[in-house]
Protein backbone atom coordinates (compact mmCIF):
# COMPACT_ATOMS: atom_id res chain seq x y z
CA UNK A 1 0.00 0.00 0.00
CA UNK A 2 2.59 2.71 0.96
CA UNK A 3 4.40 1.75 -2.43
CA UNK A 4 1.56 2.46 -4.31
CA UNK A 5 0.22 5.49 -2.47
CA UNK A 6 2.74 7.84 -4.66
CA UNK A 7 1.85 6.68 -7.79
CA UNK A 8 -1.90 7.00 -6.77
CA UNK A 9 -1.37 10.88 -5.25
CA UNK A 10 0.17 11.65 -9.00
CA UNK A 11 -2.81 10.24 -11.07
CA UNK A 12 -5.50 11.75 -9.14
CA UNK A 13 -3.11 14.95 -8.82
CA UNK A 14 -2.93 15.30 -12.91
CA UNK A 15 -7.07 14.86 -13.35
CA UNK A 16 -8.12 17.01 -10.34
CA UNK A 17 -10.60 18.61 -13.08
CA UNK A 18 -12.35 15.16 -13.59
CA UNK A 19 -12.51 14.82 -9.30
CA UNK A 20 -14.40 17.88 -8.88
CA UNK A 21 -16.79 17.13 -11.91
CA UNK A 22 -17.43 13.73 -9.98
CA UNK A 23 -18.17 15.65 -6.95
CA UNK A 24 -20.47 17.85 -8.60
CA UNK A 25 -22.39 14.93 -9.46
CA UNK A 26 -22.71 12.93 -6.85
CA UNK A 27 -23.20 16.25 -4.64
CA UNK A 28 -26.94 15.65 -6.26
CA UNK A 29 -26.94 12.13 -5.28
CA UNK A 30 -26.55 13.42 -1.73
CA UNK A 31 -29.53 15.71 -2.14
CA UNK A 32 -31.28 12.53 -3.77
CA UNK A 33 -30.59 10.32 -0.43
CA UNK A 34 -31.86 13.39 1.73
CA UNK A 35 -34.78 13.89 0.22
CA UNK A 36 -36.02 10.29 -0.02
CA UNK A 37 -36.68 9.75 4.02
CA UNK A 38 -37.31 13.32 4.68
CA UNK A 39 -40.16 12.91 2.09
CA UNK A 40 -41.85 10.14 4.02
CA UNK A 41 -41.25 11.54 7.56
CA UNK A 42 -43.02 14.94 6.55
CA UNK A 43 -45.57 12.97 4.42
CA UNK A 44 -46.44 11.17 7.51
CA UNK A 45 -46.21 13.85 10.29
CA UNK A 46 -47.54 16.63 8.31
CA UNK A 47 -49.77 14.90 6.09
CA UNK A 48 -51.47 11.68 7.13
CA UNK A 49 -51.40 11.32 10.59
CA UNK A 50 -52.45 15.72 10.64
CA UNK A 51 -54.98 14.88 8.39
CA UNK A 52 -53.66 16.82 5.39
CA UNK A 53 -53.75 14.17 2.28
CA UNK A 54 -52.82 16.64 -0.16
CA UNK A 55 -49.54 17.18 1.95
CA UNK A 56 -49.09 13.81 2.35
CA UNK A 57 -49.01 12.96 -1.13
CA UNK A 58 -46.90 16.30 -1.59
CA UNK A 59 -44.63 15.01 0.23
CA UNK A 60 -44.55 11.72 -1.17
CA UNK A 61 -43.89 13.13 -4.65
CA UNK A 62 -41.24 14.82 -3.19
CA UNK A 63 -39.74 11.47 -2.45
CA UNK A 64 -40.41 9.87 -5.94
CA UNK A 65 -39.19 13.07 -7.77
CA UNK A 66 -35.80 12.73 -5.99
CA UNK A 67 -36.03 8.54 -6.80
CA UNK A 68 -36.15 9.49 -10.64
CA UNK A 69 -33.58 12.17 -10.14
CA UNK A 70 -31.17 8.64 -9.35
CA UNK A 71 -31.06 8.10 -13.45
CA UNK A 72 -29.19 11.10 -15.08
CA UNK A 73 -27.21 11.60 -11.78
CA UNK A 74 -26.00 8.13 -12.40
CA UNK A 75 -25.04 8.85 -15.87
CA UNK A 76 -23.42 11.90 -15.82
CA UNK A 77 -21.16 9.64 -12.56
CA UNK A 78 -20.41 7.48 -15.89
CA UNK A 79 -19.84 9.93 -18.37
CA UNK A 80 -17.36 11.09 -15.63
CA UNK A 81 -15.65 7.94 -14.41
CA UNK A 82 -14.20 6.93 -18.05
CA UNK A 83 -11.77 10.28 -17.72
CA UNK A 84 -10.42 8.17 -14.78
CA UNK A 85 -10.43 4.31 -15.81
CA UNK A 86 -9.66 5.05 -19.54
CA UNK A 87 -5.94 6.66 -18.43
CA UNK A 88 -5.75 4.00 -15.85
CA UNK A 89 -5.66 1.02 -18.34
CA UNK A 90 -3.38 2.69 -20.98
CA UNK A 91 -1.04 3.70 -18.58
CA UNK A 92 -0.95 0.01 -16.94
CA UNK A 93 -0.54 -1.33 -20.08
CA UNK A 94 2.08 0.96 -21.21
CA UNK A 95 3.96 0.07 -17.97
CA UNK A 96 3.81 -3.62 -18.48
CA UNK A 97 4.92 -3.54 -22.04
CA UNK A 98 7.84 -1.89 -20.95
CA UNK A 99 8.38 -3.85 -17.99
CA UNK A 100 8.41 -6.96 -19.70
CA UNK A 101 10.09 -5.79 -23.28
CA UNK A 102 13.02 -3.72 -21.06
CA UNK A 103 14.74 -6.72 -20.16
CA UNK A 104 14.72 -8.34 -23.36
CA UNK A 105 16.41 -5.52 -25.79
CA UNK A 106 18.56 -4.99 -23.31
CA UNK A 107 19.73 -8.48 -23.76
CA UNK A 108 19.51 -9.78 -19.89
CA UNK A 109 19.70 -13.35 -18.95
CA UNK A 110 16.00 -13.03 -17.20
CA UNK A 111 15.07 -14.53 -20.68
CA UNK A 112 11.53 -14.62 -21.22
CA UNK A 113 8.49 -12.80 -18.78
CA UNK A 114 6.49 -15.52 -19.32
CA UNK A 115 3.73 -13.75 -17.00
CA UNK A 116 3.73 -10.17 -19.13
CA UNK A 117 0.94 -12.02 -20.87
CA UNK A 118 -1.49 -12.08 -18.03
CA UNK A 119 -0.25 -8.63 -16.90
CA UNK A 120 -1.73 -7.15 -20.54
CA UNK A 121 -4.55 -8.99 -20.43
CA UNK A 122 -6.35 -10.52 -17.47
CA UNK A 123 -4.21 -7.93 -14.76
CA UNK A 124 -5.17 -4.86 -16.61
CA UNK A 125 -8.60 -5.96 -17.27
CA UNK A 126 -8.76 -6.41 -13.27
CA UNK A 127 -7.37 -3.44 -12.00
CA UNK A 128 -9.66 -1.34 -14.53
CA UNK A 129 -12.76 -3.15 -13.16
CA UNK A 130 -11.97 -2.98 -9.88
CA UNK A 131 -10.89 0.57 -9.69
CA UNK A 132 -14.52 1.35 -11.72
CA UNK A 133 -16.01 -0.74 -9.35
CA UNK A 134 -14.13 1.20 -6.28
CA UNK A 135 -14.54 4.14 -7.15
CA UNK A 136 -18.30 4.39 -8.12
CA UNK A 137 -19.22 2.39 -4.80
CA UNK A 138 -16.79 4.75 -2.42
CA UNK A 139 -18.49 7.86 -4.19
CA UNK A 140 -21.44 6.13 -4.02
CA UNK A 141 -21.54 5.63 0.03
CA UNK A 142 -19.71 8.82 0.68
CA UNK A 143 -22.70 11.11 -0.37
CA UNK A 144 -25.33 8.98 0.20
CA UNK A 145 -24.29 8.36 3.63
CA UNK A 146 -23.47 12.02 3.92
CA UNK A 147 -27.39 12.48 2.60
CA UNK A 148 -28.81 10.05 5.18
CA UNK A 149 -26.68 10.87 8.14
CA UNK A 150 -27.71 14.64 7.75
CA UNK A 151 -31.47 13.23 7.24
CA UNK A 152 -31.33 10.79 10.51
CA UNK A 153 -29.76 14.68 12.29
CA UNK A 154 -32.67 16.29 11.10
CA UNK A 155 -35.15 14.11 11.79
CA UNK A 156 -34.01 13.57 15.73
CA UNK A 157 -30.56 13.35 16.93
CA UNK A 158 -31.57 10.73 18.79
CA UNK A 159 -31.70 8.68 15.47
CA UNK A 160 -27.69 8.73 14.98
CA UNK A 161 -27.29 7.42 18.50
CA UNK A 162 -28.99 4.67 17.78
CA UNK A 163 -28.32 3.29 14.23
CA UNK A 164 -24.34 4.84 14.22
CA UNK A 165 -22.78 1.87 16.83
CA UNK A 166 -24.31 -0.63 14.95
CA UNK A 167 -23.12 0.30 11.62
CA UNK A 168 -19.33 1.60 13.24
CA UNK A 169 -18.99 -1.96 14.67
CA UNK A 170 -19.71 -4.00 11.35
CA UNK A 171 -17.74 -1.80 9.10
CA UNK A 172 -14.81 -2.36 11.71
CA UNK A 173 -15.12 -6.00 11.87
CA UNK A 174 -15.20 -6.05 7.88
CA UNK A 175 -11.98 -3.98 7.97
CA UNK A 176 -10.30 -6.26 9.46
CA UNK A 177 -10.68 -8.88 6.93
CA UNK A 178 -9.13 -6.82 4.53
CA UNK A 179 -5.26 -7.24 4.91
CA UNK A 180 -5.82 -11.23 5.00
CA UNK A 181 -7.83 -10.94 2.22
CA UNK A 182 -5.20 -8.67 0.34
CA UNK A 183 -2.60 -11.18 1.13
CA UNK A 184 -4.48 -14.63 0.12
CA UNK A 185 -5.51 -12.34 -3.45
CA UNK A 186 -1.75 -12.32 -4.12
CA UNK A 187 -1.16 -15.43 -3.06
CA UNK A 188 -3.86 -16.67 -5.85
CA UNK A 189 -2.61 -14.77 -8.23
CA UNK A 190 1.00 -15.60 -8.48
CA UNK A 191 -0.61 -19.46 -8.17
CA UNK A 192 -2.50 -18.52 -11.42
CA UNK A 193 1.04 -16.99 -12.63
CA UNK A 194 2.92 -20.33 -11.96
CA UNK A 195 0.30 -22.78 -13.26
CA UNK A 196 0.25 -20.68 -16.60
CA UNK A 197 4.03 -20.35 -16.81
CA UNK A 198 4.17 -24.52 -16.35
CA UNK A 199 1.66 -25.32 -18.72
CA UNK A 200 3.13 -23.21 -21.48
CA UNK A 201 6.72 -24.74 -20.71
CA UNK A 202 5.05 -27.83 -20.70
CA UNK A 203 3.11 -27.02 -24.05
CA UNK A 204 6.11 -25.90 -26.06
CA UNK A 205 8.25 -28.97 -25.16
CA UNK A 206 5.36 -31.89 -25.68
CA UNK A 207 7.09 -33.65 -27.96
CA UNK A 208 10.10 -34.02 -25.89
CA UNK A 209 8.24 -34.70 -23.26
CA UNK A 210 6.68 -37.76 -24.81
CA UNK A 211 10.04 -39.00 -26.52
CA UNK A 212 11.87 -38.92 -23.52
CA UNK A 213 9.22 -40.13 -20.65
CA UNK A 214 9.27 -37.31 -18.95
CA UNK A 215 5.74 -36.45 -19.07
CA UNK A 216 4.40 -38.28 -15.87
CA UNK A 217 7.38 -36.01 -13.62
CA UNK A 218 5.78 -32.61 -15.97
CA UNK A 219 2.06 -34.21 -15.10
CA UNK A 220 3.02 -34.43 -11.37
CA UNK A 221 4.40 -30.85 -11.20
CA UNK A 222 1.31 -29.84 -13.20
CA UNK A 223 -0.46 -31.49 -10.31
CA UNK A 224 1.03 -29.96 -7.60
CA UNK A 225 0.72 -26.15 -9.15
CA UNK A 226 -3.18 -26.87 -9.69
CA UNK A 227 -3.36 -28.21 -5.86
CA UNK A 228 -1.45 -25.35 -5.00
CA UNK A 229 -3.95 -22.77 -6.91
CA UNK A 230 -6.95 -24.59 -5.42
CA UNK A 231 -5.32 -24.09 -2.18
CA UNK A 232 -4.58 -20.56 -2.45
CA UNK A 233 -8.67 -20.33 -3.99
CA UNK A 234 -9.92 -21.93 -1.26
CA UNK A 235 -8.02 -19.82 1.38
CA UNK A 236 -9.66 -16.36 -0.46
CA UNK A 237 -13.21 -17.56 -0.55
CA UNK A 238 -12.43 -18.40 3.39
CA UNK A 239 -11.80 -15.23 3.91
CA UNK A 240 -14.84 -13.77 1.79
CA UNK A 241 -16.81 -15.92 4.26
CA UNK A 242 -15.91 -13.55 6.74
CA UNK A 243 -16.29 -10.59 4.83
CA UNK A 244 -19.89 -12.04 3.98
CA UNK A 245 -20.63 -12.33 7.99
CA UNK A 246 -19.53 -9.04 8.84
CA UNK A 247 -21.47 -7.67 5.92
CA UNK A 248 -24.22 -9.18 7.70
CA UNK A 249 -23.50 -7.58 10.61
CA UNK A 250 -22.99 -4.27 9.48
CA UNK A 251 -26.64 -4.52 7.11
CA UNK A 252 -28.78 -6.27 9.80
CA UNK A 253 -28.00 -4.84 13.20
CA UNK A 254 -28.84 -0.86 12.63
CA UNK A 255 -32.43 -2.04 11.43
CA UNK A 256 -32.94 -4.19 14.18
CA UNK A 257 -31.71 -1.49 16.80
CA UNK A 258 -33.62 0.50 15.59
CA UNK A 259 -36.55 -1.66 16.17
CA UNK A 260 -35.48 -2.62 19.74
CA UNK A 261 -35.13 1.45 20.54
CA UNK A 262 -38.34 2.41 19.77
CA UNK A 263 -39.93 2.86 22.74
CA UNK A 264 -36.95 4.66 23.89
CA UNK A 265 -36.73 6.66 21.06
CA UNK A 266 -40.87 7.83 21.37
CA UNK A 267 -39.78 8.74 24.60
CA UNK A 268 -37.75 11.54 23.93
CA UNK A 269 -40.58 12.93 21.58
CA UNK A 270 -39.05 11.35 18.04
CA UNK A 271 -42.44 11.20 16.00
CA UNK A 272 -43.75 8.29 14.00
CA UNK A 273 -42.92 9.85 10.80
CA UNK A 274 -39.08 9.92 11.67
CA UNK A 275 -38.81 6.85 12.99
CA UNK A 276 -40.51 5.86 9.46
CA UNK A 277 -38.11 8.07 7.59
CA UNK A 278 -35.39 6.67 9.60
CA UNK A 279 -36.31 2.87 8.46
CA UNK A 280 -36.77 4.14 5.00
CA UNK A 281 -32.68 6.03 5.31
CA UNK A 282 -31.70 2.70 6.37
CA UNK A 283 -33.28 -0.06 3.77
CA UNK A 284 -33.29 2.91 0.55
CA UNK A 285 -29.92 4.33 0.99
CA UNK A 286 -27.54 3.95 3.88
CA UNK A 287 -27.62 0.21 3.85
CA UNK A 288 -27.44 -0.92 0.43
CA UNK A 289 -24.61 1.74 -0.15
CA UNK A 290 -22.87 0.05 2.80
CA UNK A 291 -23.01 -3.48 1.29
CA UNK A 292 -21.68 -2.22 -2.09
CA UNK A 293 -18.92 -0.47 -0.55
CA UNK A 294 -17.93 -3.74 1.51
CA UNK A 295 -18.62 -6.14 -1.33
CA UNK A 296 -16.46 -3.69 -3.70
CA UNK A 297 -13.41 -3.00 -0.74
CA UNK A 298 -13.82 -7.03 0.34
CA UNK A 299 -13.27 -7.72 -3.82
CA UNK A 300 -12.57 -5.18 -6.28
CA UNK A 301 -10.31 -3.78 -3.50
CA UNK A 302 -8.04 -6.65 -2.60
CA UNK A 303 -7.74 -7.17 -5.98
CA UNK A 304 -6.75 -4.03 -7.41
CA UNK A 305 -4.05 -3.37 -4.51
CA UNK A 306 -2.58 -6.83 -5.61
CA UNK A 307 -2.82 -6.45 -9.28
CA UNK A 308 -1.39 -2.63 -9.05
CA UNK A 309 1.86 -4.15 -6.79
CA UNK A 310 2.31 -6.63 -9.36
CA UNK A 311 2.19 -4.36 -12.36
CA UNK A 312 3.56 -1.26 -11.25
CA UNK A 313 5.55 -2.30 -7.89
CA UNK A 314 9.35 -3.76 -7.63
CA UNK A 315 10.42 -6.62 -10.10
CA UNK A 316 9.36 -10.13 -8.51
CA UNK A 317 10.96 -13.30 -9.39
CA UNK A 318 9.24 -15.46 -11.19
CA UNK A 319 7.73 -18.71 -9.73
CA UNK A 320 10.00 -21.17 -11.54
CA UNK A 321 8.62 -24.63 -11.50
CA UNK A 322 10.71 -27.56 -11.33
CA UNK A 323 10.64 -29.48 -14.42
CA UNK A 324 13.16 -31.73 -16.69
CA UNK A 325 15.63 -30.35 -19.42
CA UNK A 326 13.16 -31.42 -22.14
CA UNK A 327 11.03 -28.30 -20.91
CA UNK A 328 13.79 -26.11 -22.04
CA UNK A 329 12.77 -23.62 -25.16
CA UNK A 330 13.94 -25.30 -28.46
CA UNK A 331 15.59 -21.73 -30.34
CA UNK A 332 18.20 -19.97 -29.53
CA UNK A 333 19.72 -17.40 -31.59
CA UNK A 334 17.30 -18.13 -34.58
CA UNK A 335 13.21 -17.39 -35.05
CA UNK A 336 11.74 -17.29 -31.81
CA UNK A 337 15.18 -16.50 -29.86
CA UNK A 338 17.43 -13.52 -30.11
CA UNK A 339 17.84 -11.32 -33.00
CA UNK A 340 21.60 -12.03 -34.40
CA UNK A 341 23.77 -9.15 -36.04
CA UNK A 342 24.74 -9.27 -39.64
CA UNK A 343 28.02 -11.74 -39.19
CA UNK A 344 29.71 -14.29 -41.25
CA UNK A 345 30.48 -17.33 -39.36
CA UNK A 346 34.05 -18.08 -38.14
CA UNK A 347 36.34 -20.06 -40.11
CA UNK A 348 36.64 -23.61 -39.43
CA UNK A 349 39.25 -25.31 -38.24
CA UNK A 350 41.36 -26.70 -41.25
CA UNK A 351 40.09 -30.35 -41.84
CA UNK A 352 37.50 -29.82 -39.23
CA UNK A 353 33.97 -32.19 -39.83
CA UNK A 354 30.72 -29.65 -40.47
CA UNK A 355 29.23 -31.74 -37.25
CA UNK A 356 30.94 -34.57 -35.14
CA UNK A 357 29.77 -36.15 -32.17
CA UNK A 358 32.03 -38.14 -29.68
CA UNK A 359 30.27 -40.49 -27.51
CA UNK A 360 27.35 -38.61 -26.76
CA UNK A 361 24.98 -39.75 -24.15
CA UNK A 362 22.26 -38.08 -23.18
CA UNK A 363 19.36 -38.55 -20.46
CA UNK A 364 16.45 -36.46 -19.06
CA UNK A 365 17.07 -37.44 -15.17
CA UNK A 366 19.76 -39.09 -13.56
CA UNK A 367 17.87 -42.68 -13.52
CA UNK A 368 15.74 -42.21 -16.76
CA UNK A 369 17.06 -44.55 -19.77
CA UNK A 370 19.04 -42.66 -22.34
CA UNK A 371 18.16 -41.25 -25.24
CA UNK A 372 21.10 -41.06 -26.92
CA UNK A 373 23.68 -43.89 -25.72
CA UNK A 374 27.45 -43.04 -26.69
CA UNK A 375 26.60 -42.05 -30.00
CA UNK A 376 29.51 -41.31 -32.80
CA UNK A 377 28.84 -39.21 -35.68
CA UNK A 378 31.05 -37.44 -38.34
CA UNK A 379 29.44 -35.31 -41.11
CA UNK A 380 31.28 -33.72 -43.72
CA UNK A 381 31.16 -30.28 -44.80
CA UNK A 382 28.45 -29.92 -47.53
CA UNK A 383 27.53 -33.10 -46.84
CA UNK A 384 23.55 -33.95 -46.88
CA UNK A 385 22.48 -35.91 -44.05
CA UNK A 386 18.52 -37.17 -43.02
CA UNK A 387 17.89 -38.96 -40.04
CA UNK A 388 14.72 -41.00 -39.43
CA UNK A 389 13.29 -43.14 -36.83
CA UNK A 390 9.63 -43.95 -35.17
CA UNK A 391 8.44 -40.93 -33.22
CA UNK A 392 9.78 -39.81 -30.02
CA UNK A 393 13.23 -41.91 -30.78
CA UNK A 394 15.00 -38.55 -30.19
CA UNK A 395 15.54 -37.17 -33.75
CA UNK A 396 14.30 -33.64 -32.60
CA UNK A 397 16.93 -34.11 -29.27
CA UNK A 398 19.81 -34.67 -31.92
CA UNK A 399 18.96 -31.75 -33.43
CA UNK A 400 18.43 -29.71 -30.37
CA UNK A 401 21.95 -31.31 -29.10
CA UNK A 402 24.12 -30.17 -32.19
CA UNK A 403 22.03 -27.12 -32.60
CA UNK A 404 23.27 -26.06 -28.65
CA UNK A 405 20.38 -25.52 -26.73
CA UNK A 406 20.68 -29.05 -25.27
CA UNK A 407 23.67 -30.14 -22.87
CA UNK A 408 24.50 -33.89 -23.12
CA UNK A 409 24.66 -35.92 -20.46
CA UNK A 410 28.33 -36.86 -21.53
CA UNK A 411 30.69 -36.66 -24.21
CA UNK A 412 31.16 -33.89 -26.81
CA UNK A 413 29.48 -31.98 -29.51
CA UNK A 414 31.18 -29.92 -32.23
CA UNK A 415 30.02 -27.48 -34.91
CA UNK A 416 33.02 -26.57 -37.70
CA UNK A 417 35.36 -27.81 -35.01
CA UNK A 418 33.77 -26.05 -32.25
CA UNK A 419 32.31 -27.23 -28.97
CA UNK A 420 28.70 -25.57 -28.84
CA UNK A 421 28.04 -26.59 -25.28
CA UNK A 422 28.11 -23.54 -23.44
CA UNK A 423 28.76 -21.40 -26.32
CA UNK A 424 26.71 -18.00 -26.61
CA UNK A 425 23.39 -17.22 -28.62
CA UNK A 426 25.32 -15.31 -30.97
CA UNK A 427 27.98 -17.62 -31.29
CA UNK A 428 25.65 -20.44 -31.98
CA UNK A 429 23.57 -18.31 -34.80
CA UNK A 430 27.12 -17.48 -36.89
CA UNK A 431 27.50 -21.45 -36.90
CA UNK A 432 23.96 -23.04 -37.33
CA UNK A 433 20.50 -22.55 -38.07
CA UNK A 434 17.63 -24.61 -36.54
CA UNK A 435 14.14 -24.72 -37.96
CA UNK A 436 11.66 -26.54 -36.29
CA UNK A 437 8.38 -27.59 -37.35
CA UNK A 438 6.55 -24.58 -36.12
CA UNK A 439 8.05 -21.53 -38.16
CA UNK A 440 8.02 -18.64 -36.93
CA UNK A 441 6.46 -15.55 -39.01
CA UNK A 442 6.10 -11.97 -37.36
CA UNK A 443 4.53 -9.43 -38.13
CA UNK A 444 6.20 -6.99 -40.28
CA UNK A 445 6.84 -6.97 -43.91
CA UNK A 446 8.13 -10.54 -45.86
CA UNK A 447 11.52 -8.69 -46.08
CA UNK A 448 11.78 -8.23 -42.71
CA UNK A 449 11.09 -11.88 -41.90
CA UNK A 450 13.67 -13.00 -44.91
CA UNK A 451 16.69 -10.83 -43.54
CA UNK A 452 15.76 -11.61 -39.67
CA UNK A 453 19.03 -14.07 -39.46
CA UNK A 454 21.05 -11.43 -41.69
CA UNK A 455 19.70 -7.72 -41.48
CA UNK A 456 22.77 -6.53 -44.29
CA UNK A 457 21.69 -9.07 -47.30
CA UNK A 458 20.78 -7.66 -50.57
CA UNK A 459 17.31 -7.59 -52.99
CA UNK A 460 19.39 -9.95 -55.21
CA UNK A 461 19.94 -12.27 -51.89
CA UNK A 462 16.21 -11.76 -51.02
CA UNK A 463 14.61 -12.45 -54.83
CA UNK A 464 17.53 -15.47 -55.01
CA UNK A 465 16.05 -17.12 -52.01
CA UNK A 466 12.76 -16.28 -53.55
CA UNK A 467 13.11 -18.19 -56.95
CA UNK A 468 14.96 -20.79 -55.37
CA UNK A 469 12.27 -22.05 -52.73
CA UNK A 470 9.66 -21.04 -55.05
CA UNK A 471 8.52 -18.21 -52.73
CA UNK A 472 7.25 -16.04 -55.57
CA UNK A 473 3.60 -16.93 -55.85
CA UNK A 474 3.24 -15.95 -52.17
CA UNK A 475 5.69 -12.59 -52.65
CA UNK A 476 3.12 -11.79 -55.47
CA UNK A 477 0.10 -12.22 -53.66
CA UNK A 478 1.09 -10.60 -50.59
CA UNK A 479 2.39 -7.29 -53.03
CA UNK A 480 6.24 -7.58 -53.16
CA UNK A 481 9.04 -8.45 -50.32
CA UNK A 482 7.62 -5.01 -48.93
CA UNK A 483 4.48 -5.36 -48.40
CA UNK A 484 3.50 -6.59 -44.82
CA UNK A 485 2.85 -10.02 -43.72
CA UNK A 486 -0.18 -11.08 -41.52
CA UNK A 487 1.23 -14.88 -39.71
CA UNK A 488 -2.76 -15.56 -39.10
CA UNK A 489 -3.18 -15.07 -42.90
CA UNK A 490 -0.54 -17.83 -43.82
CA UNK A 491 -0.88 -21.25 -44.34
CA UNK A 492 1.50 -23.91 -42.50
CA UNK A 493 3.33 -25.03 -46.00
CA UNK A 494 3.79 -20.82 -46.20
CA UNK A 495 5.20 -20.34 -43.03
CA UNK A 496 7.42 -22.98 -43.78
CA UNK A 497 8.40 -21.75 -47.00
CA UNK A 498 9.34 -18.35 -45.17
CA UNK A 499 11.13 -19.89 -42.41
CA UNK A 500 13.02 -22.06 -45.45
CA UNK A 501 13.89 -18.73 -47.50
CA UNK A 502 15.42 -17.16 -43.83
CA UNK A 503 17.85 -20.01 -43.46
CA UNK A 504 18.57 -20.04 -47.34
CA UNK A 505 19.71 -16.14 -46.67
CA UNK A 506 21.73 -17.09 -43.51
CA UNK A 507 25.14 -17.03 -43.87
CA UNK A 508 25.33 -19.99 -41.07
CA UNK A 509 27.15 -22.89 -42.95
CA UNK A 510 24.91 -25.63 -40.86
CA UNK A 511 21.22 -25.94 -41.45
CA UNK A 512 19.14 -27.91 -39.05
CA UNK A 513 15.93 -29.03 -40.28
CA UNK A 514 13.43 -30.58 -37.74
CA UNK A 515 10.55 -31.82 -40.06
CA UNK A 516 10.72 -28.26 -40.96
CA UNK A 517 9.01 -29.39 -44.62
CA UNK A 518 6.15 -31.60 -43.10
CA UNK A 519 3.38 -29.19 -44.20
CA UNK A 520 4.65 -28.96 -47.59
CA UNK A 521 3.67 -30.93 -50.35
CA UNK A 522 5.64 -33.87 -52.01
CA UNK A 523 6.70 -31.54 -55.51
CA UNK A 524 7.79 -28.66 -52.64
CA UNK A 525 9.38 -30.36 -50.33
CA UNK A 526 11.69 -31.94 -52.98
CA UNK A 527 12.55 -28.19 -54.51
CA UNK A 528 12.85 -26.69 -50.90
CA UNK A 529 15.37 -29.53 -50.06
CA UNK A 530 17.25 -29.72 -53.10
CA UNK A 531 17.72 -25.59 -53.18
CA UNK A 532 18.91 -25.83 -49.72
CA UNK A 533 21.51 -28.79 -50.23
CA UNK A 534 22.61 -26.68 -53.42
CA UNK A 535 23.39 -23.98 -51.35
CA UNK A 536 27.42 -23.71 -49.72
CA UNK A 537 27.29 -25.29 -46.29
CA UNK A 538 25.90 -28.59 -44.56
CA UNK A 539 22.51 -29.69 -44.36
CA UNK A 540 21.36 -32.17 -41.63
CA UNK A 541 17.28 -32.98 -42.48
CA UNK A 542 14.68 -34.82 -39.95
CA UNK A 543 13.03 -37.30 -42.61
CA UNK A 544 9.25 -36.70 -42.98
CA UNK A 545 9.06 -38.80 -45.81
CA UNK A 546 11.66 -41.65 -47.42
CA UNK A 547 11.97 -39.50 -50.20
CA UNK A 548 13.81 -36.93 -48.36
CA UNK A 549 16.02 -39.94 -47.04
CA UNK A 550 16.77 -40.58 -50.32
CA UNK A 551 17.95 -38.09 -51.85
CA UNK A 552 20.08 -37.48 -48.83
CA UNK A 553 23.66 -38.34 -49.44
CA UNK A 554 23.82 -40.76 -46.28
CA UNK A 555 20.80 -41.54 -43.56
CA UNK A 556 21.33 -42.19 -39.95
CA UNK A 557 18.76 -44.53 -38.73
CA UNK A 558 17.68 -44.16 -34.52
CA UNK A 559 16.16 -47.02 -33.26
CA UNK A 560 16.57 -46.54 -29.57
CA UNK A 561 19.57 -49.12 -29.29
CA UNK A 562 21.87 -49.06 -32.18
CA UNK A 563 22.23 -46.20 -34.44
CA UNK A 564 23.41 -47.07 -38.50
CA UNK A 565 24.93 -44.53 -40.82
CA UNK A 566 25.22 -45.22 -44.82
CA UNK A 567 23.20 -44.63 -47.92
CA UNK A 568 19.89 -45.07 -48.42
CA UNK A 569 20.65 -48.41 -50.15
CA UNK A 570 23.61 -49.52 -47.36
CA UNK A 571 21.06 -48.88 -44.61
CA UNK A 572 18.25 -50.75 -46.49
CA UNK A 573 20.24 -53.47 -45.74
CA UNK A 574 21.72 -52.78 -42.80
CA UNK A 575 18.75 -51.74 -40.75
CA UNK A 576 15.79 -53.93 -40.30
CA UNK A 577 14.02 -50.25 -38.77
CA UNK A 578 14.52 -48.72 -41.86
CA UNK A 579 13.41 -51.37 -44.29
CA UNK A 580 10.26 -51.49 -42.20
CA UNK A 581 9.98 -47.33 -41.94
CA UNK A 582 10.46 -47.51 -46.16
CA UNK A 583 7.98 -50.35 -46.35
CA UNK A 584 5.00 -47.89 -44.77
CA UNK A 585 6.07 -45.35 -46.40
CA UNK A 586 5.71 -46.53 -49.75
CA UNK A 587 2.65 -48.51 -48.16
CA UNK A 588 3.24 -52.02 -48.35
CA UNK A 589 6.59 -54.30 -47.62
CA UNK A 590 10.10 -53.78 -48.91
CA UNK A 591 11.97 -56.11 -49.90
CA UNK A 592 15.67 -56.73 -49.05
CA UNK A 593 17.93 -56.22 -51.30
Amino acid sequence: MRRLAPHARRFLARRSGVLVRLGLWSLAETGQAFLVGYGVARAVDQGFLAGDTRRGLLWLTVALVAVLLGAPVIRGVFAQLAGLTEPLRDGLVRHAVHRSLAPAAAGGPGGTDRAAVSRLTNQVEIARDSFAGLVLTLRSFVFTAAGALLGLLSLHPSLLVVVLPPLSLGLGLFLVTLRPMAAAQRRALAADEALGDHAARSRAALRDLTACGTGPAAARRGAELIEGAAAAARVLAGWAAVRTAALGVAGHLPVLALLLAVPWLRGRGVTAGALLGAFTYLVQSLLPALHTLMTALGAAGSRLLVVLDRIIGPEQPEPRPERTRAAEPERAGGPGGMRVPAATHPEPAPGAAAVELRSVTLSYGVRAEPVLDSLDLCVAPGEHLAVVGPSGIGKSTLTRLVAGTLAPSGGEVRVDGREVTGRPPAELAALRVLVPQEAYVFSGTLSDNLTYLRPDASRADLDAAVDALGLRPLVERLGGLDAPVRPAELSHGERQLVALARAWVSPAPLLLLDEATCHLDPAAEARAEEALARRPGTLLVVAHRLSSAVRADRVLVLDGTDAVCGTHDEVLDRSPLYRDLTGHWQGGPARRR
